[in-house]
């Protein structure tokens, strides 16, 4: 029995070793997370987008201890005691936030075990993306590459998803990497419309969401009770729900809001108004162009879904997804794209805001605050990220050419808190390595 025993457990051990040893080596294929600051920078001779539409020639930018401390002309920065890196013929610009995705809760699709983005039940405001936020995706070095720099990790499913935190792309934990923890509550509005498929002819069709009502309703009692719970002083019994919702209702966290009909979009914010939420952000917004009006006069932000994609219905204009950015902007609501749960092609967004300047009256430096300034307003972290100002944290991109423009996007260095981020990632050492297998040929 001794030796079964032995056996047993030597093959025991030597398995969870080697499945240990083989997880090691895949985590160490990540760089390493960048080093802090130990001395001043100044980055000098670069064409500076600062971010608010301000545009500097020859300029230069300088920090220390991970905090901007210049910006401006070469001639008005003063060098004295900094390190200085010539980046003359360059281009730098603020780094990109990426909104609504699932990047670092969302591995591999087809292996559940990667998945931690949506949890059971219908009612989950207490659902936390913070702890489930995963620093060492594979995914995340191929977008830091293209200019991600921040990037909101945001629940799914259920009719109220959870809470979201914003993270930067670097760092060793999700403690290294928050940016702002617990930053609002995420809902699902049910669509006036519903798809419907047919499983005898596969076939989709559209009709009107009959369970619609039911849902609003149960969202309406859900912020009944939540603010019941609010307005009670020392609760003897603790809900972890209920205290989740106080964010949004005392007005430090934003309410997140899936909507994407014009009806959806108006009644969903009557509701949030009806409670007196005054931090309300619309998501998705494929028909926001037909409450422009409605949405300049309450102040109501919105992140737009992937804007690289075909019209809503066959009626829409065939450009409209490209122009839909533009159109918002000019009618003054604040806007911000996405690319949501496609979190993969998230190293792209830069140039969805670019092609929103091709179709659309923007210029470029207004369509790059749809991926920066723009989105930390409404995250709520403008004091750190989203604009090159004196103040702010150090995390920023410099590019040979325009990051809007895949011909010019070449990111030659990141920096994030003022260290300087390692680019590799897997698909540039996928690419080398078949590189010179087909070369040796």
């Amino acid at each position: 029995m001794k030796n079964i025993t032995y056996i047993f457990s030597k093959n025991i051990y030597g398995s969870l070793l080697m499945t240990l040893l083989a997880s090691s080596s895949i985590q160490a294929q990540n760089p390493a997370p960048a080093r802090a600051q130990v001395r001043p920078i100044t980055l000098m001779g670069a064409t500076i987008h600062v971010g608010n539409g301000q545009v500097i020639s020859n300029g230069a930018i300088s920090f220390d201890n991970g905090i901007i401390t210049a910006v401006g002309a070469t001639a008005d920065v003063k060098l004295a005691g900094t390190e200085v890196i010539e980046v003359k013929g360059m281009h730098i610009f603020p780094g990109i936030i990426s909104l609504n995705t699932t990047v670092g809760l969302q591995e591999v699709a087809s292996v559940r075990a990667t998945l931690d983005f949506s949890e059971v039940g219908e009612i989950n405001p207490h659902i936390r993306s913070l702890v489930a936020y995963d620093t060492d995706s594979e995914v995340i070095p191929t977008l830091r590459a293209n200019g991600i720099v921040v990037s909101q990790a945001v629940p799914q499913g259920g009719i109220i998803s959870g809470t979201s935190s914003a993270f930067y792309t670097d760092g060793w934990n999700w403690e290294d990497a928050v940016l702002k923890k617990d930053d609002g509550v995420w809902i699902n509005w049910p669509p006036f419309l519903a798809n419907t498929f047919n499983a005898e002819d596969f076939s989709f069709s559209i009709k009107r969401n009959e369970k619609r009502q039911a849902v609003i309703d149960e969202l309406r009692q859900t912020f009944r009770d939540a603010r019941a719970y609010a307005e009670t002083e020392n609760p003897k019994t603790v809900n972890v729900r209920m205290e989740a919702m106080k964010g949004i209702l005392n007005g430090t966290g934003n309410l997140y809001i899936r909507a994407g009909y014009a009806k959806d979009i108006i009644e969903s914010i009557g509701l949030a108004k009806e409670f007196g939420i005054k931090k309300v952000v619309i998501v998705g917004g494929n028909e926001a162009f037909k409450v422009t009006g409605f949405l300049k006069d309450n102040k109501i932000p919105v992140i737009l879904n992937p804007t690289h994609r075909l019209p809503g219905s066959p009626d829409e204009n065939v450009y409209l997804p490209y122009e839909l950015p533009g159109i918002l902007h000019k009618a003054g609501v604040k806007v911000a794209i996405a690319y949501a749960d496609e979190w993969w092609r998230t190293r792209n967004l830069a140039f969805m805001a670019g092609t929103s300047s091709g179709f659309s009256e923007v210029t470029p430096e207004e369509a790059l605050q749809f991926v920066t300034k723009n989105a930390a307003e409404i995250l709520g972290a403008d004091r750190l990220v989203g604009t090159l100002e004196k103040g702010k944290h150090a995390s920023l991109i410099v590019s040979e050419g325009d990051i809007l423009d895949m011909r010019g996007n070449n990111v030659k260095m990141i920096y994030i808190k003022g260290g300087k981020v390692n680019l590799d990632d897997k698909q540039k050492r996928l690419y080398q390595k078949y590189k010179e297998k087909y070369q040796a040929k």
